[in-house]
């Protein structure tokens, strides 16, 4: 009876869980109609779906008949899309190319009443663009068998430069949250993390990073992967993940540091000191990782915008990352998705 009774309080019971539930579900209520503005680049991604079928007699590769072509906003875009998906009403600023793909990327951004595009600067030449044949039979999930970067080099000029930073400066003092979103082509230069610095003394600032991550000193919380925050902290991947963490934080001044562990879920380090392990929601043999590192940027700024804490919006981040590695591509979660996986424990 004893051994029972132990038991029973190291294990959380159906109705503790079912609180812990209702706990976080109370701030997906609040999503709708908080106001966030994403700073970063905006791509697209296309994804050409096919079926192999013979080989080919000028080279030795397999021959892929098309079957579709599918076109998606990527990278900061990506972001901005998982946002509205869970009801916030978004402020992108960043730059689109005046080509077709940056007419498509601003045509699919109009379609969603909650994105409001005044801030997104059409600028002369292409617009980076990620082209992903996938190729497979037609009941088998399809494989990704060669990626196609299309990518000037992210040289805006100096007037191009100035109307950005005029647009963020209209825009962020009046929303609930920022994301700066860094993809390395040419939307976030000094000027931007030097004014997102001063607005995170008032204001959520969410950062993420694919090189530059160690300029966000300042910031409210970054949302490095493992790799990228052993390579901040300067230590070596087999060391403890703690030792990582808590150097990163102390170093770069942040209320609180999220790395993404993939199979191994998340690591929260808080200001004060205490760290959280979340494990992974869902499956860990996932279908697809493209963009889900957005989706937890995304997630965990409206959480926080929405009065949950740095753990509650973690986990609410971690359900949602867990949900959107299960989709094909780059793909987005909804508030019902959500309240459905943490209803069921982080099954899908």
């Amino acid at each position: 009876m004893k051994k029972e009774s132990e038991d029973r309080l190291k294990k959380p019971g159906r109705k503790a869980k079912e609180r812990d539930g209702a706990g976080l579900i109370r701030f997906l209520d609040r999503f709708r109609g908080k106001k966030i503005c994403v700073v970063g680049d905006i791509i697209a991604d296309v994804f050409i779906l096919g079926k192999p079928y013979r080989l080919s007699r000028e080279a030795p590769v397999v021959v892929v008949k098309y079957e579709e072509s599918k076109i998606y906003p990527g990278s900061a875009g990506n972001t901005i899309n998982n946002l509205a998906a869970l009801g916030a009403t978004v402020y992108p600023v960043g730059f689109v190319g005046s080509d077709s793909m940056g007419g498509k990327l601003m045509d699919f951004f109009s379609l969603r009443k909650n994105i409001d595009t005044a801030g997104i600067i059409r600028v002369s030449g292409d617009t980076v663009t990620k082209t992903r044949i996938l190729a497979g039979d037609t009941h088998v999930s399809k494989q990704q068998v060669i990626r196609i970067d299309k990518d000037e080099g992210g040289r805006r000029t100096a007037k191009e430069k100035d109307i950005l930073m005029e647009r963020i400066a209209a825009i962020c003092p009046h929303v609930d949250a920022v994301i700066v979103s860094d993809y390395g082509h040419g939307a976030v230069s000094g000027k931007v993390i030097e004014y997102m610095k001063i607005l995170a003394n008032d204001k959520i600032v969410v950062g993420d990073s694919r090189y530059g991550l160690k300029k966000y000193s300042g910031f409210t919380m970054i949302t490095p992967n493992e790799s990228e925050a052993y390579a901040l902290a300067g230590l070596k991947e087999n060391e403890p993940i703690e030792d990582a963490g808590g150097k990163v934080l102390s170093g770069m001044h942040l209320s609180a540091l999220l790395v993404t562990r993939g199979n191994r879920g998340m690591t929260l380090f808080l200001k004060d000191g205490k760290v959280h392990h979340i494990p992974i929601s869902g499956k860990d043999d996932v279908t697809d990782v493209t963009g889900a590192g957005d989706t937890v940027c995304a997630a965990v700024a409206l959480s926080l915008a929405s009065g949950a804490g740095f753990l509650d919006a973690s986990r609410i981040a971690n359900y949602a990352a867990g949900i959107v590695v299960m989709k094909r591509g780059t793909a987005t979660v909804t508030v019902a998705e959500l309240k459905k996986s943490i209803d069921n424990g982080g099954k899908i």
